[in-house]
């Protein structure tokens, strides 16, 4: 019934068994509980998992390919995920938080002056002070590492990489963002030359290895997303990317904004419909003819099918509905989708558990998945 879903495709140089992709997602988790949530997707049938936020410098939030403790993480991880006949990819992420501008905010937060609500905008506002006054010599250093976590990342297991192209991606290359006046800022070349470096340096250092890309839209009227690109941009900003060793395309809504943007709930005024972000497929999708991966609240089997079918998409990505029912690949392929746990997008135990500190879970928890 559902044979586009359950179909093998190319994925930009790597064959996945299906079309259903786990979305790069923070789960917030004790790294031993981590690698067993992201087993138990694997074992539900997806074709690959993508780690999100892998850090490309030695010193990052998170495990570190660059210490023998981070490497070994990352290993057992890849081990445990192919064990389940599921590939790895490494979402290679720069944060563009401004450590010195968070460090003033942290009597606030401790005292409760600040709440976890009132952080987040404000220290999205030190974005843009901080990526246009990085210099360029720093700027360089980093888009050269992106291709040393490339090469750590395959030793460590990996079969594919994304970079992440919002966070310092995004706001370099976003005009609301970047104020800029050397050769990082001011055209639509010069805003893309942060990422368009980090995908050459991955290139150069692994010619043969499949780089996905995480194209993040900032969309207006009315306005959401305040990194990334505009869907005007796409026509260049595209082929940049291509030419520099991209090999696919994960397309979604920019971040900078609020957290129930870029992870809505149901109700949201613009994004509470199933395949809420798929506009911006729908762009993309008119600029390449490279895969396309498409995500935003993609629950419906019915729904993820026919967007497969007509090309609309090459593959999906789905993150809360595989937590909150990891076996949804597998009941489509076994005719069992009356069976599958619908995500609700109530974001109460998933966001809510991340903005809690208590990790990424699911009212559904508990539950059994049959």
């Amino acid at each position: 019934m559902y044979e586009t879903i359950n179909s093998p495709l190319n994925y930009g140089g790597l064959t996945l068994k299906n079309r259903i992709i786990f979305a790069p997602t923070t789960l917030g988790l004790p790294w031993e509980e981590q690698v067993e949530r992201l087993r138990r997707i694997a074992a539900g049938g997806c074709a690959m998992i993508i780690v999100g936020d892998v850090p490309v410098l030695p010193h990052g939030f998170g495990p570190s390919l660059y210490t023998k403790k981070g490497f070994a993480q990352y290993r057992a991880l890849a081990e445990a995920v192919h064990g389940e006949g599921c590939k790895l990819c490494a979402q290679l992420h720069q944060s563009d938080a401004d450590l010195k501008a968070m460090l003033k905010y942290i009597p606030g937060v401790m005292t409760k002056r600040i709440s976890k609500e009132e952080l987040r905008p404000l220290l999205n506002q030190q974005v843009s002070p901080y990526i246009t006054g990085l210099p360029a010599e720093k700027v360089k250093k980093i888009t050269e590492s992106f291709g040393t976590a490339a090469e750590l990342a395959v030793q460590a297991g990996f079969d594919m990489v994304q970079v992440h192209g919002d966070r310092m991606c995004g706001s370099f290359a976003s005009s609301l963002m970047n104020h800029r006046t050397d050769e990082y800022g001011g055209s639509l070349e010069n805003r893309a030359r942060f990422a368009v470096e980090a995908v050459s340096a991955v290139r150069r250092s692994l010619p043969e290895l499949p780089i996905d890309f995480k194209l993040v839209v900032r969309q207006e009227e009315p306005h959401y997303g305040n990194a990334g690109v505009l869907e005007s941009e796409l026509p260049e900003f595209v082929p940049l990317l291509e030419r520099a060793g991209v090999t696919s395309f994960h397309v979604t809504l920019a971040n900078h904004g609020e957290l129930t943007d870029t992870i809505p709930p149901a109700n949201h005024p613009a994004f509470g419909m199933e395949g809420c972000f798929l506009r911006f497929c729908d762009a993309v999708k008119q600029v390449t003819h490279l895969p396309v991966c498409g995500v935003g609240g993609l629950t419906n089997p019915d729904f993820v099918e026919e967007q497969l079918r007509t090309g609309r998409m090459d593959c999906a990505a789905m993150s809360r509905q595989l937590i909150a029912d990891p076996d949804w690949p597998a009941k489509t392929r076994d005719g069992r989708a009356d069976a599958i746990h619908r995500c609700v997008r109530c974001n109460r135990a998933c966001l809510g558990g991340m903005m809690a500190h208590q990790g990424v879970h699911c009212i559904y928890e508990g539950k059994t998945n049959d």
